[in-house]
């Protein structure tokens, strides 16, 4: 089942990655029948009101990488954590501030030339070339990679989930 990404009427940011987080969990849990933990998650990124999604092509990624410029954003990731078939779910919104330098058009341009930009929220990798465009981060920084992590542990540990219990088994 594919979760149409699209914020409703109304609905602020961390709401619309909170419910696609749950939507994809769900998805994929009717399609589980053993046993299991499952992960939804969902990012975007926000400055000034706009959802900045993965750009489409590479006009699209200047455009991205243009509005970012000397601003600070926001990366929010819904994550919900399901037990199947118990039906436990723990659900939490994450949210980063990041702030850009003030990029040239050749910056830009190089950077959209590399390739990196594609396939990313907001049209960069924090983790790769675009890292050093970034002059501040408040927050998780591995939520602006793609996945808090700390948060999902918390998540994880809230919902019963034992790590050592689950290396033991292989898991």
């Amino acid at each position: 089942m594919l979760v149409e990404e699209v914020p409703r009427p109304g609905e602020e940011v961390a709401e619309l990655v909170a419910r696609l987080a749950e939507e994809k969990a769900r998805a994929a849990a009717a399609q589980i029948h053993e046993p299991a933990i499952i992960l939804g998650a969902d990012t975007v990124v926000e400055v000034g009101g706009k959802i900045l999604g993965k750009p489409r092509d590479a006009a699209e990624a200047r455009e991205m990488l243009s509005f970012l410029s000397g601003r600070t954003h926001r990366v929010l990731t819904g994550l919900c954590v399901l037990r199947v078939p118990e039906g436990g779910v723990r659900s939490a919104v994450e949210n980063t501030r990041v702030t850009f330098a003030p990029l040239t058009q050749e910056e830009i341009a190089d950077y959209v030339a590399s390739g990196e930009p594609f396939d990313k929220a907001g049209g960069y990798a924090i983790q790769g070339r675009a890292g050093r465009y970034v002059t501040r981060i408040e927050g998780c920084y591995f939520n602006v990679v793609g996945l808090p992590l700390a948060r999902l542990y918390v998540l994880l540990k809230d919902l019963g989930w034992d790590e050592e219990r689950s290396e033991a088994l292989g898991r």
